[in-house]
């Protein structure tokens, strides 16, 4: 009788022992002090259980017939510094793409509830990540976190586009590409990338979050492909060039606009409603909203370059073209609906190029090279005389007025490195504003004067080349407290004239893409 009490016992404790192995863990999944479950493979992955603090487990079901996978999952957010999710992973090193077509099951909820593909440094709550995050509502961003910790930020496509029916997370080294398809289309790629550094090895797979810690909510992901891309170094990147707009509050990044062509310089005309760039050496236009840019009739100028931008009142527009002449740039002006430009500048003085347009609307502020030397002038709207405003030694560039016509902005190399310096709006009291390690140009103060955006190189390049891992750093002009707003693949181009929305809410750039073939294949 002891000894069948006793095989009765241990029977029972086997069970037990191995329920407690299998069961899901539902809070802290980090890799220091987590509680993996044991490996349950499913599909293509090595496992997968819940991801920071969750109140209700997830789940996964693998179909093997139809080669679909069904998950669900609680948490409150993927978002800001702590992401809570189901999450099926598999570990992997060096350049990879995932691939699935996404469904999010049940119309209620809350319509932030979110699909991702998704690639992690660890598989901590905090951890350094890039993903794909499709949302019930049909939003659909690249989003990411480039530091341990820190606050997530994104790349959200166009929200008048219909939903995409595929979509594709490309990892090429340190840099994230999205590629979308919508029904009918191929693959391709969205314009959204990001440089993100995630070392190997990393855990990359497809979660679930419900956007709610009291509820579980279900996507499918069907057609999943999970590669190792062997991209082609004998062919030659493809250049995207990508219009962007930005709050600078909550630094959440809108994709406007995306070709394989190079276009540079946005303007947001007075009204708020329109971006203007240049590309091709012609004016563009499209709604701030997206959509598909016309050209902007220039006549005969048809060499403009990336400094043009509006007047006071919007109804004409400054431009840099070097079409006429010895095809250096001159500035002119013309109406902003288009029409023939009006010649400002002398066209036997060197090059010229508009940065600024004092608020009463009588004075431009230009860049003109004269007698070898850089240096920043003045000259009435209608044209006449320029007036040199400065002449320190070396280059002087990126002219534009404070609102209230107090000063102008402008960067100077005159310290040794190049930094942002202001002076009167006639040459006198100039003083340096920035001192760091970084070479900082275009200086764009807020409509309403609390703010100023620039662009930062890294302290060894020289000039504005195109091309570069840059910062737009925004300062508060009450404090001269300066944070960055993001970090980009571009330079010349990205934000080299004034680009703020007319509410002081929002900056317009250009994001720039070096995207090798295997990226943007089918």
């Amino acid at each position: 009788m002891t000894i069948r009490i006793l095989a009765a016992l241990i029977l029972m404790l086997g069970i037990l022992s191995s329920f407690l192995v299998r069961a899901p863990a539902t809070r802290g999944q980090g890799v220091a002090g987590s509680k993996l479950s044991a490996p349950a493979s499913v599909g293509i992955f090595e496992n997968h259980h819940d991801v920071g603090t969750v109140l209700h487990p997830g789940s996964i079901q693998f179909d093997d017939t139809n080669r679909t996978y069904t998950v669900s999952g609680s948490g409150n957010n993927m978002w800001a510094r702590e992401d809570d999710f189901q999450f099926a992973w598999k570990k992997m090193s060096g350049d990879v793409s995932l691939a699935a077509d996404i469904s999010i099951l049940g119309q209620g909820g809350n319509p932030h509830k979110k699909a991702v593909l998704i690639v992690r440094q660890s598989l901590d709550s905090d951890s350094v990540y890039a993903d794909i995050a499709l949302h019930a509502n049909g939003l659909t961003a690249l989003q990411y976190r480039d530091e341990k910790g820190a606050v997530t930020n994104d790349i959200e496509l166009n929200l008048s586009e219909p939903a995409p029916r595929r979509l594709r997370l490309d990892k090429h080294g340190d840099v994230f590409y999205m590629s979308v398809a919508k029904t009918g289309e191929n693959l391709h790629f969205s314009g959204a990338g990001m440089h993100v550094p995630i070392k190997d090895p990393f855990y990359i797979g497809i979660g679930m979050c419900s956007h709610d810690k009291d509820v579980v909510e279900t996507a499918v992901f069907s057609n999943v492909e999970l590669t190792k891309p062997a991209f082609d170094a004998s062919v030659k990147p493809v250049l995207y060039s990508t219009l962007e707009t930005l709050s600078v509050t909550s630094n959440d990044r809108h994709l406007i606009y995306s070709a394989a062509e190079r276009f540079e310089a946005p303007n947001w005309s007075r009204d708020g409603s329109t971006l203007v760039f240049n590309g091709s050496g012609r004016l563009w236009k499209l709604p701030a909203t997206g959509g598909k840019p016309e050209v902007v009739d220039s006549g005969f100028a048809t060499k403009v370059n990336n400094d043009h931008g509006f007047s006071p009142d919007g109804a004409q527009l400054a431009i840099s073209d070097g079409s006429q002449g010895d095809q250096k740039s001159i500035v002119y002006v013309l109406p902003a609906a288009g029409g023939p430009p009006k010649r400002i500048t002398d066209t036997g003085r060197g090059p010229s190029y508009w940065h600024g347009w004092s608020p009463d609307g009588k004075t431009l502020a230009f860049v003109g090279e004269r007698n070898g030397d850089f240096d920043i002038f003045g000259i009435p709207a209608d044209g006449g005389e320029e007036v040199r405003l400065t002449t320190a030694k070396g280059l002087d560039d990126g002219p534009d007025y404070s609102p209230d016509g107090k000063c102008i902005y402008f960067n100077s190399e005159r310290s040794g490195t190049m930094q942002i310096w202001r002076m009167h709006p006639d040459g006198t009291n100039q003083e340096r504003v920035t001192t760091d390690d970084s070479n900082d140009w275009f200086p764009h103060p807020s409509p309403d004067g609390k703010w100023m955006v620039f662009l930062a190189y890294d302290r060894d390049v020289k000039g504005h080349p195109e091309n570069k891992n840059v910062a737009l750093r925004l300062m508060s002009l009450s404090d001269n407290k300066i944070t960055t707003l993001v970090k980009l693949f571009g330079g010349q181009g990205t934000i080299n004239v004034p680009s703020w929305s007319p509410d002081s809410k929002q900056i317009a750039y250009v994001s720039y893409h070096l995207v090798s073939h295997e990226s943007r294949k089918n």
